[in-house]
């Protein structure tokens, strides 16, 4: 959609610019995966060298052999958590392959750069190794023309299977996982929490009784952030495992034209969920913007704050003194043993399929999609959820709000949001879930009207059935 992702100094540049990247994303069921946002208009940046300089690497009509001195190209978007975690990675495989030397070069972000990626494929000119969105943008890159299969790597069974999801198409994976994931679902006060009594709640009913006792003691249940309606997406959309664990082919169903929110009673769920709400939100709710909302989770004054993780950087920043008191839980399904957690995934590295090099290209993401890779990710990039590589540790020094999404990933309860498995989506999803999360359209009439708003996109995408 993750910001996802989500001070007044160069900090307040640095965070505001996250939120309007992931504001963009969430827009009309995510809009697109993470640079799918509106970012300032951008040419190619120049190459840019991440490791000392070698002799010229081989003439693209020679065949290059593992142990010869090869330079890869390595292509990334131009913000700035971007460009780290690429130097951090080339830089960290460098040191271990000294015959292969990486250059960066970097690409706008959002739709500038998605159409930069497409020119580079369709002219053939692409860099040997590109990170891009992994999900739906991924798969109208048509990958099988165009990206290295890397099905059998043997590093693929070190990936989960819920990332695998989307990097695949027809059958065949293309990517490596580049970064740590983000986590949709329920920030929580403990400190109301403890002073209540209440624990943990695993079903939407034990969450609605939560509720119940947090707006009888006085306290806002809910915090509602409708200026920026883009949070108000966030409980339809973080209810995806649920979906999923109650109707495994849904997504690809949907794609199809073979299901719909209105008509299919786990989707419709979502938006049940929403229309629940009605009532337990700050009074202000339709006034509030995500930093408001933020602050009030932090102060105490909310109990819950349905949003992405990638606020967690935010709260450090700003409130680091409130940051142990605050948890984070998965979105309640309506039974305990299939509770789990909808996950918003990292962009991935791919392989060119003509590229020159794919001996040292393959070898360049065996070692991100490894524990030692991510370890070097972690040095550069805060991580906003567990990594998807198994055997892969967060870094020590995370808050435990971080940690909490550890055992939804290690009992394999976890499933990619739809906008990474589906490329169907309405661009009039905030303005839906804003009338049903105010309680001015019920839940039915909201999945069929959303149901009827992603049909022009997906006759667009020339999608089957549609």
């Amino acid at each position: 959609m993750g910001n996802p992702r989500f001070g007044k100094s160069r900090k307040y540049v640095s965070v505001l610019s996250c939120v309007l990247l992931f504001a963009g994303l969430l827009a009309g069921c995510g809009g697109s995966n993470k640079n799918d946002s509106a970012s300032p208009s951008a040419s190619a940046s120049p190459s840019v060298s991440a490791s000392p300089s070698e002799s010229a690497s081989p003439s693209a009509t020679e065949s290059s052999k593992p142990q010869d001195k090869v330079t890869l190209s390595v292509l990334t978007d131009n913000s700035q958590d971007a460009v780290n975690v690429a130097k951090a990675l080339m830089d960290a495989f460098h040191a271990k392959n000294p015959n292969i030397t990486l250059e960066m070069e970097t690409r706008p972000s959002g739709s500038e750069g998605d159409n930069f990626v497409k020119t580079r494929l369709s002219t053939g000119d692409m860099n040997d190794v590109f990170f891009y969105n992994s999900g739906s943008l991924m798969q109208a890159l048509n990958p099988e023309q165009n990206i290295l299969d890397v099905s059998n790597e043997p590093w693929q069974a070190d990936v989960i299977d819920s990332f695998k999801q989307t990097v695949t198409m027809n059958g065949k994976l293309y990517g490596a996982p580049t970064n740590a994931t983000m986590g949709g679902g329920w920030f929580y006060n403990k400190k109301i929490y403890a002073n209540l009594g209440l624990t943990v709640p695993t079903t939407w009913a034990d969450l609605t009784a939560n509720n119940k006792k947090i707006k009888d003691a006085g306290i806002t249940p809910i915090i509602g952030t409708y200026k920026d309606s883009w949070t108000s997406q966030l409980i339809m959309l973080a209810d995806y495992y649920n979906v999923q664990a109650e109707d495994p082919t849904f997504a690809a169903d949907y794609t199809a034209n073979k299901a719909k929110y209105a008509t299919t009673p786990a989707a419709l769920r979502s938006f049940q969920k929403l229309q629940d709400t009605v009532g337990y939100m700050n009074k202000d709710y339709l006034a509030a913007n995500l930093d408001s909302g933020i602050k009030m989770l932090a102060e105490g004054k909310g109990a819950h704050y349905p949003m992405l993780t990638f606020i967690i950087p935010t709260i450090l920043q700003n409130n680091p003194e409130s940051i142990n008191d605050i948890g984070f839980f998965a979105q309640p399904g309506d039974n305990t043993d299939k509770n789990g957690l909808t996950v918003w995934m990292p962009s991935a590295a791919y392989i060119y399929k003509n590229s020159q090099h794919v001996d040292e290209a393959k070898k360049f993401l065996a070692f991100i999609a490894s524990p030692e890779g991510m370890a070097a990710v972690g040095k550069v990039s805060q991580p906003t959820g567990p990594y998807v590589i198994k055997g892969a540790v967060i870094p020590d020094n995370v808050p435990q709000v971080v940690k909490d999404m550890l055992p939804y990933f290690d009992s394999g309860k976890t499933a990619p949001a739809l906008e990474f498995v589906s490329p169907v989506k309405g661009p009039n999803l905030p303005q839906i879930t804003v009338e049903v999360g105010s309680g001015h359209r019920k839940a039915v009439d909201a999945a069929a009207m959303y149901d009827k708003d992603v049909e022009k996109q997906a006759q667009q995408l020339g999608l089957a059935g549609w």
